[in-house]
């Protein structure tokens, strides 16, 4: 699913952090458990690196009490793997958050004094739970939380104590989204506007992945008497029950769609996470073939136009 979202606050907020980061000690990346991959900001990965030097990253799962528990305890262990990263699983809703996440964070210092201030940035890409957790930690209300992507616009220093500085961003996407499943992943989410989005086409992803791995939960919810077969008899039963109908009884799949993706991101169907690390390493190796593919097939039309050039 090709995403064409990327306002102009947000092309200034990626400059802002790449200006920014050579004074930085420590990046807190707030990623959604659902899609702890597919909201990952390759650019965070890319500014965190500066003259050869890599920034500790302290890596908050957030969102976990929507996630798969099991799923997301195989993904804390997949980027524990890399070096300087830390990762702490969260809900806003449990106690001692913010204890636990300076805590972590400051075991990534072990030799600092609290005299001496670590300065952290926290990024993440929009409707992760950034604001939240930036509220959470600051024990007030400071940064403005909505249930619509892109709500912070601009940079904030906040004191949060422990001797941690925050310097808050703008949640941030990246121009393109190479990968085709990411993007689908992303809009089932909440990551990018509903207007950005076809639902009927994202609901379909979306359902076809749940019937493969989650059938169970689905006849639950749905209270159906088998496991659908494919993602519009779905659609279609739950828009019989739940009233998505046109005029004549037909049932509006469209309508169908936008329940289905709201009880999704809601957890009303269950706790579920919509990739894991060995799908990860299948796509990303098939993005990369595609991206090859397209370059060498660039060059040959090059080489083509220029032969004719001199013919």
């Amino acid at each position: 699913m090709a995403i064409n979202w990327y306002p102009g606050h947000m092309h200034k907020a990626r400059k802002e952090i790449i200006a920014a980061m050579p004074n930085v000690d420590l990046v807190i990346e707030v990623l959604d458990a659902r899609i702890p991959f597919s909201s990952e900001n390759p650019v965070i990965a890319q500014v965190r690196t500066h003259k050869g030097n890599t920034k500790p990253c302290l890596k908050v799962l957030s969102k976990i009490d929507l996630a798969d528990p099991l799923q997301t305890e195989r993904w804390c262990q997949y980027f524990e793997q890399e070096q300087s990263v830390k990762v702490i699983p969260i809900a806003i809703s449990e106690e001692n958050v913010a204890k636990r996440v300076v805590s972590k964070a400051r075991a990534l210092f072990p030799e600092r004094s609290k005299d001496k201030a670590i300065r952290a940035m926290i990024m993440g890409i929009p409707n992760v739970g950034k604001s939240s957790l930036i509220n959470v930690l600051a024990d007030r209300t400071i940064a403005k939380v909505g249930n619509e992507p892109a709500v912070t616009k601009s940079q904030q220093r906040i004191d949060i104590g422990e001797g941690i500085i925050l310097n808050d961003t703008p949640g941030i996407l990246w121009p393109k989204v190479e990968n085709p499943h990411s993007g689908y992943r992303l809009a089932a989410t909440g990551a990018i506007k509903d207007t950005a989005m076809d639902y009927l086409d994202v609901a379909f992803y979306a359902a076809e992945y749940l019937i493969k791995n989650y059938p169970d939960q689905l006849i639950k919810r749905y209270d159906l008497k088998t496991r659908p077969s494919h993602p519009e008899q779905l659609l279609d039963e739950l828009g019989s029950k739940r009233g998505c109908l046109r005029s004549g009884g037909r049932v509006d799949l469209n309508k169908a769609a936008a329940l289905f993706i709201h009880e999704l991101r809601s957890a009303q169907i269950g706790r579920i996470t919509l990739e894991t690390p060995e799908m990860m390493a299948e796509e990303i190796l098939e993005v990369t073939r595609l991206k090859d593919e397209k370059e060498k097939k660039d060059k040959e039309r090059k080489a083509a136009r220029r032969q004719n050039s001199r013919g």
